[in-house]
C-alpha cells in the first residue's frame, strides 16, 4: 500500500518563513516532502543563465541547513515537472500539492497546465497561493491598489517545522556530477544567496545604508550602498514583499528617514504593479505589448549590438555599466534604463535584440519586471512617456568625477576629469602631454545625429492609427478605471 503524501513545490519562493505552502503542508494530516525541479526546457530557454541557477541552488542549500534539524530537506530533481510528478505518483499516494502561483513566461504557464492536467486526472488536488499581492485572472486594475495594501498588512506567517516521518529515499532524475559541480560554484562578486543574507541586507538598509536612498538612487556608484539591494532575494523568493514592506514600514528609523524609506516602499508596490501587468499579459516577453510597434523598422546592426553587449561602445558610462553588470549582476535602475535606451534609440535596435542578454546578466531577473520595463524604456508601449537617456549627460550628472567609470573601464583610469565623459574629445597632443596611452574605442555612433533620428522615428510612429487603437486596449487592461470605486 502506498504511503499518503503531500508535496510542497518550490519555484520562486526559496525561503522557509512567511511561506503559505509550507504552512499548509505542516497543518495537513498527511506527511509531505518539499521539491525543487531544475527543468531542462527552462534551463535551455534564452532567459536563463548559470548565475540564476547557482543562486537557486545555494538558496536551497541554505534552506536544507535549517531543515536537516527536522530530518527534512528540499529534494532537487533534474527533469521536466510532469515527469517528476508522474514518478512520485507511482511510489506515493499523492494527495495534495501546495505551491505559489507563478507569474512567469509563457513556457511556465504551459508547464503548469500540463501538471494541472496530470494532477486532475489522478485526483490530486493542487492548492496554488497568491504571491505578493499579484492577482490571477483579473479583467482590469480597478481596486487593485487597495487589495495590494490589504495583502501587505496581513500577518507574517511564522512556520514551525516538525520532524519528517518519511524515510529518506533515493530518487531518479537527480543532478549529474557535471551539473552539480557547475551549480556548486558561486562568484564572490555576486550577492550571496539565501534567506539569511536577504535579512542582512534589509536590516543594514534600515540601520544606516538607506539613509541616503533618495539622494543616491540614480548614482551608479553610491546606489550600490544606499539602495535596498534586496532585489535578488525578492526575485527568487528568499524574502517576501510583505516581509520587506512591514519590516521597513515598522522600523524605528522610518520616522527619521521617511522620504527614503517611503520611496523604498513605493518601489516595492511598483514592483508588484509591473508583475501584475505581466501576469495579465505574459506575451510581453516576445512581442510588443502595443502591437502597433511591431511594424516599426530597426537597423539591427550586429556589430553595434555586439559592442553594446561587450561594453565597447566608446561611451564610458554605458561600457562601465555593462562591464559592472557582467561582473557583479547588479546596477541601479537608471543605469539599466540607460542601457536599454542606448540599444533601442541610439543604436536603432529592436528591443528583442538585447532583452535576453540583460536577463542573463541580472542576478535579480524577474520576468514580470524585466519585460514590462524593457518595453517601457524602449518606447514601444504607446502609453508611457518616451525617455531617451543621453549617456554623456547621465555620466556628467551622476558620475561627475568619473569614479564609477574609472573602476570599470580601466583604459580611462588616468584620464583627467575634463575628458572622462567624452574621451574622444581629447586630442593626441593632450594625451601626449598627460602621458596617456589608451586603446579605448571611439564612439560607435554619432550621439547627436542618432538622437535626432530616433526622436523623429519613435514620435512619428506613436501617431499611427494602430498604436492609438492599441493604447485604448492597454489602458483598459493595465490601468485603474477611475470611474469605478477602488
Amino acid at each position: 500500500m502506498k504511503t499518503p503524501l503531500n508535496i510542497v513545490w518550490l519555484k520562486r519562493d526559496l525561503r522557509l518563513q512567511d511561506h503559505l505552502p509550507f504552512s499548509a503542508a505542516e497543518e495537513a494530516t498527511e506527511e509531505y516532502i518539499a521539491i525543487y525541479i531544475f527543468e531542462p526546457s527552462a534551463i535551455a530557454h534564452p532567459d536563463c543563465s548559470l548565475r540564476h541557477l547557482q543562486f537557486i541552488y545555494h538558496s536551497i542549500q541554505e534552506m536544507n541547513q535549517t531543515l536537516k534539524h527536522f530530518q527534512r530537506e528540499v529534494l532537487i530533481f533534474h527533469a521536466e515537472a510532469s515527469v517528476v510528478f508522474a514518478h512520485l505518483s507511482e511510489i506515493y499516494d499523492l494527495q495534495r500539492v501546495f505551491s505559489y502561483q507563478e507569474s512567469g513566461i509563457m513556457n511556465t504557464w504551459v508547464r503548469d497546465r500540463q501538471v494541472a492536467e496530470f494532477l486532475q486526472s489522478n485526483d490530486i488536488i493542487w492548492h496554488e497561493f497568491q504571491r505578493d499581492g499579484v492577482i490571477r485572472g483579473i479583467p482590469n486594475r480597478s481596486g487593485w491598489d487597495k487589495k495590494w495594501y490589504s495583502c501587505m498588512n496581513e500577518s507574517i506567517i511564522e512556520n514551525r517545522f516538525t520532524r519528517s516521518r518519511i524515510e529518506r529515499d533515493t530518487y531518479p532524475f537527480q543532478l549529474d556530477s557535471k551539473m552539480e559541480k557547475a551549480l556548486s560554484g558561486y562568484p564572490q562578486e555576486f550577492q550571496k544567496p539565501g534567506e539569511v543574507h536577504a535579512w542582512k541586507y534589509l536590516k543594514s538598509f534600515c540601520e544606516g545604508r538607506g539613509n541616503n536612498y533618495s539622494r543616491h538612487i540614480s548614482k551608479p556608484a553610491e546606489s550600490r550602498k544606499s539602495c535596498g539591494r534586496i532585489s535578488p532575494y525578492l526575485a527568487w523568493g528568499n524574502i517576501s514583499v510583505k516581509q520587506a514592506y512591514q519590516f521597513v514600514k515598522n522600523h524605528p528609523n522610518y520616522s527619521l528617514h521617511k522620504r527614503s524609506f517611503g520611496g523604498f516602499l513605493t518601489r516595492l508596490k511598483w514592483r508588484c504593479h509591473f508583475i501584475q501587468k505581466f501576469e495579465n499579459e505574459c506575451e510581453y516577453e516576445t512581442r510588443c505589448v502595443n502591437r502597433g510597434y511591431e511594424s516599426l523598422e530597426h537597423e539591427n546592426n550586429d556589430a553595434l549590438i555586439l559592442a553594446w553587449k561587450e561594453g565597447k561602445t566608446g561611451f564610458p558610462l554605458v561600457d562601465a555599466c555593462m562591464r559592472c553588470l557582467k561582473s557583479t549582476g547588479w546596477i541601479n535602475f537608471r543605469m539599466r534604463a540607460m542601457l536599454v535606451s542606448v540599444l533601442c534609440f541610439h543604436l536603432d535596435s529592436d528591443w528583442r535584440e538585447g532583452v535576453y542578454h540583460l536577463a542573463n546578466l541580472f542576478l535579480d531577473y524577474e520576468p514580470g519586471i524585466h519585460y514590462t520595463q524593457f518595453q517601457m524604456q524602449a518606447g514601444v508601449t504607446g502609453i508611457n512617456t518616451v525617455r531617451m537617456y543621453n549617456p554623456v549627460k547621465q555620466s556628467q550628472d551622476h558620475d561627475p568625477n568619473g569614479d564609477f567609470i574609472k573602476t570599470w573601464v580601466p583604459e580611462l583610469k588616468d584620464f583627467p576629469r575634463a575628458f572622462i565623459h567624452e574621451p574622444w574629445k581629447m586630442s593626441e597632443l593632450d594625451k601626449g602631454l598627460f602621458g596617456l596611452q589608451s586603446d579605448y574605442p571611439q564612439p560607435i555612433v554619432d550621439l547627436k545625429t542618432r538622437s535626432e533620428q530616433a526622436r523623429k522615428k519613435i514620435w512619428g510612429h506613436r501617431k499611427s492609427p494602430q498604436v492609438k487603437k492599441e493604447n485604448e486596449r492597454i489602458i483598459r487592461l493595465h490601468t485603474r478605471n477611475r470611474s469605478l470605486k477602488s
